[in-house]
């Protein structure tokens, strides 16, 4: 895993944005892995910048989410097709038609596994972004899930549900269980890019590179792909 070091979240962003850039203008049709989060919002509202700044287009871009919540339509703003709607897709050139979230309404395994073979029929993303959970889940994988998972339906940890319950009006409302992209899945990225930024994912961006690959700690799984990039600020990196 190839690890960078940045002062601020803008410039540990930046570096993510020309990743994406760079891919983008190279294929222009290419599959892109995409996540949600606070995490992420940075780069996003980057790679709108380059696009309004004629950098890149993404016209004929494809992509796939990691994961949605069950329960969860479109609409619901703590969606995470509404929250790729209003951080990035409404804001570029793509075509939502060539844009894929699992679909959190309906019946969560059926909808698992035609998101499974959606992904099949698509291949190889050339860039598969990540975030990391502070117990290390990757997407949604909490520690325990299997290095050979596929698209699943997946509880929610109560320190996930914990963390993700800023993002509602009270903990209540968090949903309990996701559809979520499987490690096996993931690995099968031609590249990832792992963000964390924050004091609050040291421990977890430590325990991702010194730890030996267990499934107790998800991250470690990324030990196994031969094309791995860190991008972190000081505060996560502060353990290492």
């Amino acid at each position: 895993m190839e690890l960078h070091v940045f002062d601020t979240i803008q410039e540990a962003s930046q570096l993510a944005k020309d990743v994406f850039v760079k891919a983008i203008n190279e294929n222009p049709g290419c599959l892109l892995g995409l996540a949600t989060g606070s995490t992420p919002e940075v780069l996003y509202g980057l790679l709108i910048e380059a696009y309004k700044n004629g950098e890149v287009s993404f016209k004929d871009v494809r992509t796939v989410n990691l994961d949605e919540y069950v329960g969860l339509g479109p609409e619901h703003n703590q969606s995470y097709r509404y929250f790729m709607n209003s951080n990035l897709f409404d804001h570029i050139d793509i075509d939502k038609n060539n844009t894929n979230v699992p679909d959190g309404i309906g019946g969560p395994e059926q909808n698992a596994k035609k998101y499974d073979a959606l992904l099949e029929s698509l291949g190889q993303p050339d860039i598969q972004l990540l975030g990391i959970g502070g117990n290390g889940h990757i997407a949604f994988n909490e520690p325990g899930s299997s290095f050979d998972s596929t698209t699943s339906i997946i509880d929610l940890t109560e320190e996930t549900i914990k963390a993700n319950s800023r993002f509602f009006e009270n903990i209540d409302d968090v949903p309990k269980k996701a559809v979520s992209m499987g490690i096996k899945s993931i690995l099968k990225a031609k590249k990832i890019l792992l963000l964390a930024f924050g004091e609050s994912k040291a421990q977890a961006v430590k325990d991702m590179f010194e730890l030996p690959v267990t499934e107790n700690m998800p991250a470690t799984a990324l030990k196994n792909h031969p094309d791995v990039m860190v991008i972190v600020d000081k505060a996560a990196a502060s353990l290492l």
